[in-house]
């Protein structure tokens, strides 16, 4: 599946790599908004919050591998602009992955104010040694961790498949879901794999404060359309 988004990527690297540098832009911009209101302490927790929503974000590269596949022109217009299948549909499913965010977000703020009371978060330069060598820290970071993970594998779970599925066909949500939750269940160890790789991937993008986004995001993005395509048929 990397193997064949990297295709795609050189089949339509202006495309892919303005996809990727968008949203690179984007998170650049909504690094500085938080250093701006002072929330440094929701840096990290956006940054995991990434691997939440970017299944709905990565649709325009979805619809690019389509009409790859196609033969169909392609342009960024209409990666960013996608005429999909069952609009109302995916984009239901798009609140219900926000609403999962807002959620993780919540959590993690109550778990900064569990393991570290009212004192404030320590700045940027101090996190990293806070979070690795105080008792504190460390718990935050295995208790945060897991559940991140926990919630990270079930918006795996749902929406691998059905993200591209409501872009490509005019099926209904819940359909769309169950089949997502079938694929990984019967592809269990493939599909652990695949998620280890996206989680990678996109985290090798974002610790390079976010440029490595601008290959890995594409590659990740097609490569997911691949996997779809795989697991569904056509």
């Amino acid at each position: 599946w990397l193997a064949a988004g990297w295709e795609d990527v050189k089949r339509a690297p202006g495309v892919s790599l303005a996809y990727g540098a968008i949203f690179t832009a984007i998170s650049f911009a909504i690094t500085a908004g938080v250093f701006f209101a002072g929330l440094e302490y929701l840096l990290f927790p956006l940054m995991a919050g990434f691997m939440l929503v970017g299944p709905m974000l990565a649709v325009g590269l979805y619809e690019t591998s389509r009409r790859l596949e196609t033969g169909e022109p392609i342009s960024l217009a209409s990666a960013l602009f996608v005429a999909t299948r069952s609009p109302m549909r995916l984009a239901f499913l798009g609140i219900v992955l926000m609403a999962l965010l807002l959620i993780w977000m919540r959590a993690a703020t109550l778990l900064l104010a569990l393991f570290l009371g009212t004192t404030e978060f320590p700045p940027l330069a101090e996190a990293i040694p806070t979070l690795l060598l105080t008792s504190q820290g460390v718990a935050l970071l295995v208790v945060g961790t897991a559940a991140g993970a926990i919630l990270a594998a079930a918006v795996f779970a749902i929406s691998v498949v059905s993200v591209p599925m409501l872009m490509d066909r005019n099926v209904d949500f819940m359909t769309a879901i169950m089949t997502s939750l079938i694929v990984v269940w019967r592809n269990l160890k493939t599909m652990l794999i695949w998620a280890w790789l996206i989680a990678f991937l996109t985290a090798c993008g974002l610790v390079t404060l976010y440029i490595g986004l601008i290959v890995t995001f594409p590659l990740v993005g097609h490569a997911t359309w691949h996997a779809y395509r795989d697991a569904v048929g056509r």
